[in-house]
């Protein structure tokens, strides 16, 4: 991919949508699209079994939430998204940089998971929470 600024994406990282109904979300995707989903704490499903993306998961509001604004609830004042999206670049510091002297306002910066995950998030112009990541366990080995 060309490089613009300061930010060279490598690969989608992540996307889908963030339920409301967890249940009712699983049971289209997991038993009626027949998706393997792997389950974590808290109702997060996972998987990184279809192609294209590295990883589809259906993020819980409240999980969204915990993680953008580190609070349960998402603010009454910014629109509930209806999915996310991650990219995982060269350099988390470089694009976290490259976006805030853009006038994005970084949510969370830098910040490193207990999964090993290195995200930076903002929400996009359309009301999508987009992580910058930098995620060792989805990296090609060369």
């Amino acid at each position: 991919m060309e490089r613009i600024g300061n930010i060279k994406i490598l690969f989608v990282a992540g996307f889908g949508p963030i339920v409301r109904d967890a249940d009712a979300s699983h049971e289209l995707y997991g038993e009626s699209l027949g998706i393997p989903f792997k389950k974590e704490s808290g109702g997060y499903l996972h998987t990184e079994a279809l192609r294209g993306a590295k990883s589809f998961a259906l993020w819980p509001l409240s999980q969204a939430a915990q993680s953008c604004f580190g609070q349960d609830s998402w603010p009454d004042d910014i629109p509930i998204p209806q999915a996310w999206l991650e990219f995982d670049v060269d350099s988390v510091e470089k694009a976290t940089t490259e976006l805030a002297s853009r006038g994005y306002r970084m949510l969370v910066t830098s910040r490193k998971e207990p999964w090993g995950q290195t995200v930076s998030r903002f929400i996009s112009p359309e009301g999508l929470p987009v992580g910058i990541t930098f995620t060792p366990g989805m990296r090609e080995e060369k």
